[in-house]
């Protein structure tokens, strides 16, 4: 068995399958989405190669940076959440009644697809007969928000369904790590006199920065790509108010039939992607890991 793993061959006879998958899915769809940009398509018809027009005109569109400021900043609003999250995981974790139970609720919004979250929180949303301007009402406030319709508030309206939808996921990882700590050392420090605030920061934190670290490029990562549930409640609208990267790249392709531009847009957003991910995981590197 030792010599045939190290033959040569049979280590690539065992790699290629995995590295064919990489690069029919990966590889090769990204470097044509490239190429697509180069070109004057309307995704059916004769392409016409224009060069670098459709990128400079990306880097010159205005609408482009509106909606990578709404990505950039879901993003913000998704790295500030994890605070939530992880505190949540941390009741959880401390062995409170009922804590089984409250996390297979947290995980519900896990089993539904983006498009019925959207299609439940469109309905919570609705400026007439909705639960939220219903409650509104019972308060006394007469005039409630229109809560998809309002340029001003329709980003942020958004984002609490996205941030509800992965809230179960993040608080899952935190959940997890967290009980892989031994029990030994939270004990140690409550006998030093420690309280529950400092084992949480000074203690279990710590300990699990690693995966914490984690979570913040995929956070970002996530947002930065994210589509399908603002496209479904808002398409973008109104007036380009909730765009994001992902959702004017669709509109352009699909909508607006201009394949060649509309890649130009996705091939952006996956440079821009890719070197927020170099930052982020150059800025939570850490030269040295706590073990235990």
């Amino acid at each position: 068995m030792n010599k045939v793993m190290s033959n040569k061959w049979f280590i690539i006879l065992y790699l290629f399958p995995a590295f064919f998958l990489v690069a029919v899915l990966i590889f090769i769809p990204l470097l044509l989405t490239g190429y697509y940009g180069l070109m004057d398509w309307d995704g059916i018809g004769e392409m016409e190669f224009i060069g670098l027009e459709n990128y400079i005109n990306v880097v010159q569109d205005p609408r482009f940076w509106e909606s990578a400021a709404h990505s950039f900043l879901l993003a913000l609003f998704s790295t500030l959440s994890l605070a939530i999250y992880l505190a949540i995981a941390m009741i959880l974790a401390s062995k409170i009644k009922g804590a089984d139970l409250l996390r297979k609720i947290y995980l519900i919004p896990m089993l539904l697809s983006s498009v019925a979250i959207a299609q439940l929180w469109i309905k919570v949303y609705n400026p007439s007969n909705g639960m939220l301007n219903t409650v509104l009402h019972w308060f006394g406030v007469e005039n409630p928000p229109l809560w998809l319709a309002d340029p001003n508030i329709v980003l942020y309206s958004i984002f609490i369904p996205i941030l509800w939808q992965y809230a179960g996921f993040y608080i899952l990882i935190y959940f997890a790590a967290l009980k892989n700590i031994p029990d030994t050392i939270v004990e140690a420090a409550k006998i030093d006199g420690a309280s529950p605030l400092q084992v949480a920061l000074q203690i279990k934190l710590p300990l699990i920065m690693g995966v914490v670290k984690v979570t913040i490029v995929l956070a970002i990562v996530g947002s930065l790509k994210y589509f399908d549930l603002i496209y479904v409640m808002t398409g973008g609208g109104p007036n380009g108010a909730s765009e994001v990267m992902a959702s004017y790249m669709y509109k352009l392709a699909f909508s607006n039939n201009d394949f060649g531009y509309g890649s130009s847009v996705g091939f952006m957003l996956l440079l821009i992607t890719l070197l927020v991910t170099i930052i982020v995981r150059k800025f939570t590197a850490s030269k040295e890991e706590i073990q235990y």
